[in-house]
């Protein structure tokens, strides 16, 4: 037993990131805020952010040249660096179609519309008590005309309707 061997194990837990652990973070946050740039200004909206990384963001959509956006992409993950990281990556990853989240909120409305369509009153009722922002009454008019579709064996434009109408409401 050297005498260093005690210094070793006393300091790994105490040592800071290393350099190239603090590179890969910076990476990591400008992959997210490159993410970002890419989701619709509406989705933006939605995201947990404040003015200014907001700011950059729409500052980012009207570059035009390559190194001034990937510049100002390191300029976003700087600021990222403040910000609540996976939070953001939270809602970014439930409006990009690639994640597994989107895909599974995305099977969640389905069977919601699927559910509402071919079930009773009940499903309409637990719906609504878990969507309290929902117009009742248009809600109850898309139901009868996607059921009165799927009876006439008719094209599913309603049930596109109601989808469509579930999805906002979730968006919200």
């Amino acid at each position: 037993m050297s005498d260093f061997d005690h210094l070793q194990h006393d300091d790994e837990e105490q040592l800071p990131p290393s350099k190239s652990q603090l590179k890969r973070d910076a990476d990591e946050l400008q992959n997210l805020g490159q993410r970002m740039t890419e989701l619709r200004p509406d989705q933006r909206e939605k995201l947990p952010i404040d003015d200014r990384l907001r700011a950059a963001l729409d500052e980012y959509s009207r570059i035009k040249a390559n190194g001034a956006k990937r510049r100002h992409l390191q300029f976003i993950g700087k600021l990222m660096r403040t910000a609540d990281a996976d939070a953001i990556r939270e809602v970014v990853d439930r409006f990009d179609s690639a994640t597994a989240a989107h895909n599974q909120l995305f099977h969640e409305l389905e069977r919601w519309r699927e559910r509402l369509i071919s079930e009773d009153n009940e499903t309409l009722q637990s719906f609504i008590a878990a969507h309290p922002g929902a117009d009742i009454q248009h809600l109850r008019q898309l139901v009868r005309n996607a059921k009165r579709e799927r009876q006439l064996e008719k094209p599913p434009v309603n049930a596109r309707k109601l989808f469509k109408y579930i999805r906002e409401l979730n968006e919200v």
